[in-house]
């Protein structure tokens, strides 16, 4: 059971939605929750999610939504579709995305060719084509074939987003996936001694605490798509995945935290279960949240979404000693920004900690489903 506090008083979560006639699919593993009730049945377009982010945080979440989409072309009568939106930042500038970006002058391809072959209808031969890296090889050693289909599918077209969208039919994946902008954006961190350091590679790795991050240019277009997609969403979810390196860039884009305000949809934050060393040493949940909004400049988050389940200590011994640690679950101090937090078993099991992709996305589905009804009931 999950347990939900409103952003007024700590309280139990109330009973989820039911399943009823219309109600979404469950994926494989995941337990029923939750007792029935009457619900107002949902209209018959799909419910829209829109996830921003990058690196393997958002692929997760994708992989999770994945279950809940129809393959491409297909219409299900029977259940809502969830209509699936990456968008997905491109200023990665290091190993074999880096080299292709210095090489070709392009965008980074390789959180896009993440995204896809998380989305991807199967994830067997072409999945582990685009995943496959060459080894050993003078000139490609470390690419991943993905990387250079997605370069050469650039090269071809001139056009980068055209090369998603092609790239994206082959694979046939279930969703949609929108660079947040299609110009040759790169990072630039000030931190707290005000020093500067330029590159997404060279941020990640710095010891001293981040104050501030930019674009470099810092006026860049978003993709008019992402736009409509924000526009027309049900619940928006940022994260997991690197706070300043992932999932705030995205916000840097002109235009994207505007969109974000005026949806009218819940602004999810998906907390990372674990600190990454150097980027967020000593981050709480609240530190996170706080950074969000101040670089969006406004409280965009509605809701922020932790994990309750608990980490061992073989596995907190064993992320320590890479520097890494629990992102510490201050509910109180997430309340006074005004957001609503939820809590509810997220962790994967096994040796690493991560999120359970389906029941991140079960989550993500219920609270999509629940503002959709609250949007009809205001209709």
């Amino acid at each position: 059971m999950a347990t939900v506090h409103p952003t007024a008083a700590v309280e139990r979560a109330k009973p989820r939605l039911p399943r009823h006639p219309l109600s979404l699919p469950r994926p494989p593993g995941v337990p029923t929750r939750g007792p029935k009730q009457e619900t107002p049945a949902l209209p018959s377009r799909s419910l829209r999610i829109v996830a921003l982010g990058g690196g393997t945080g958002l692929s997760a979440v994708l992989k999770g939504l994945k279950a809940y989409a129809a393959p491409s072309g297909e219409h299900r009568t029977n259940d809502p579709v969830v209509d699936v939106t990456a968008v997905v930042t491109v200023s990665d500038d290091g190993g074999s995305s880096g080299r292709l970006r210095r090489a070709f002058d392009m965008l980074a391809p390789g959180d896009i060719r993440n995204c896809m072959v998380a989305l991807a209808e199967d994830e067997t031969l072409l999945s582990r084509l685009f995943q496959y890296r060459f080894p050993n090889a003078k000139g490609l050693d470390g690419h991943s074939f993905g990387n250079l289909f997605l370069t050469a599918l650039t090269e071809v077209t001139g056009d980068f987003h055209q090369a998603i969208q092609l790239s994206s039919a082959v694979l046939a994946i279930r969703g949609r996936i929108f660079p947040s902008t299609l110009e040759n954006v790169r990072l630039q961190a000030e931190l707290e001694t005000g020093r500067r350091v330029q590159g997404e590679t060279r941020i990640s790795r710095v010891a001293d605490k981040i104050r501030k991050i930019r674009l470099r240019p810092r006026r860049c277009a978003p993709v008019p798509e992402t736009l409509a997609a924000i526009a027309e969403a049900d619940l928006i979810t940022l994260g997991p995945g690197s706070l300043y390196t992932s999932i705030i860039p995205n916000l840097l884009v002109e235009g994207i935290p505007e969109a974000i305000a005026r949806s009218g949809a819940p602004i999810a934050y998906i907390s990372n279960l674990m600190s990454q060393p150097g980027e967020t040493d000593g981050y709480a949940a609240s530190d996170h949240v706080s950074a969000i909004h101040e670089h969006a400049g406004s409280a965009l988050l509605s809701v922020a979404i932790l994990s309750a389940s608990p980490i061992s200590a073989a596995a907190r011994k064993r992320y320590a000693a890479e520097g890494a640690r629990p992102v510490k679950r201050d509910v109180l101090k997430l309340m006074k920004l005004g957001v609503r937090v939820i809590e509810e078993d997220l962790a994967a099991s096994g040796p690493s900690v991560r999120h359970d992709s389906a029941r991140l996305a079960q989550l993500l589905v219920r609270l999509a489903r629940r503002a959709r009804v609250r949007s009809v009931g205001r209709e």
